[in-house]
């Protein structure tokens, strides 16, 4: 099987805030907003199953080498990804507010195989834009709501992993949570530019540009050069040091960046590990903010071995 690391890092390495409207709006978050904002995510994953399954039928399922029930698996999965939209769309026009419209969107799937791979990606980033966007939400029947969808996207995301990719349906010991702007910055990517209504509300997100990261699957303890465009401050640029900001389940684990753009990644890390340059040294009780991030985020799997134990023992503090 294509590995999930060969067709995302090249996607989310290039995240940058495409065809949408953003403002940066850290003040007043309602949920609304919240709400307008899962909506433009669920757009993206109900467009991705629909021109994946228009485009691949039964036959070329097998052909590809998955099991019959793989397609059938994966409609259901789709289906719930249109329910999701109709359910947020009606959540958002029964108390007076704008509900976003779908855009035009683009997925650099070249056939079944890496379909079925970025499908698990999409459900498993599907399921930390809930879980880190969970704690802005004020009503509890929203709250519920949230959860509902939360959970499913993470059984979705188990089972493409493991059923239909044959890797883990897990990474650690915990759930990666990631704030609205890092996921955009990886789900933005898929919208075309210049093709959402305009009268679609403007998400309170920031636009970061896109980090680029050589060798694009690199591996735990392995050295990485590090870029972001002209303009940011970067190795080259500035006095101030630059890290590298792991995010895996609770933690978060850093590496500062060399003049020369050079660093090196944290040994035993596993499973998808989100990453994105900072300007400040990130740690669990310090986490990077939309302020202090300079990057989009990157995302790598690293795998996760049958007997796998991270070599961290780090105290968690309760996340809020």
């Amino acid at each position: 099987m294509l590995s999930l690391a060969s067709v995302i890092v090249g996607l989310v390495g290039a995240a940058s805030v495409l065809g949408a409207p953003v403002k940066r709006a850290t003040q007043n978050i309602t949920d609304v907003s919240v709400l307008q904002y899962a909506l433009t995510l669920e757009h993206i994953e109900n467009a991705f199953y629909i021109s994946g399954l228009t485009k691949y039928d039964d036959k070329a399922f097998l052909d590809a080498g998955f099991p019959a029930w793989v397609r059938g698996r994966i409609q259901q999965v789709g289906d719930h990804e249109t329910d999701h939209v109709a359910f947020l769309t009606a959540a958002l026009e029964a108390n007076g507010a704008i509900a976003p419209q779908a855009c035009n969107y683009s997925y650099p799937y070249t056939d079944v195989t890496s379909f079925v791979t970025m499908s698990a990606s999409i459900e498993g980033v599907g399921t930390a834009a809930y879980l880190g966007s969970a704690h802005y939400l004020t009503s509890k029947t929203n709250v519920n709501a949230a959860g509902s969808i939360l959970a499913t996207e993470a059984r979705q995301a188990a089972w493409l992993a493991s059923a239909a990719n044959k890797g883990s349906p897990w990474d650690t010991e915990f759930q990666t949570p990631l704030d609205p702007s890092g996921v955009y910055s990886i789900a933005s990517q898929f919208i075309v530019d210049g093709s959402c209504p305009s009268t679609n509300p403007p998400l309170f997100v920031k636009p970061f540009p896109a980090a680029t990261v050589t060798p694009a699957t690199p591996t735990p303890g392995s050295q990485i050069t590090v870029s972001i465009p002209t303009g940011y401050a970067g190795p080259s640029n500035s006095s101030t040091p630059l890290y590298m900001a792991y995010y895996s389940g609770l933690n978060i684990y850093s590496s500062e960046i060399a003049e020369n753009g050079t660093s090196t990644i944290p040994e035993g890390l596993v499973g998808v590990v989100f990453a994105a340059v900072v300007c400040e040294e990130p740690s669990t009780v310090n986490p990077p903010t939309d302020d202090t991030t300079l990057s989009g985020l990157v995302n790598w799997d690293f795998g996760v071995p049958s007997n796998a134990r991270q070599i961290f023992n780090t105290t968690i503090p309760p996340y809020n």
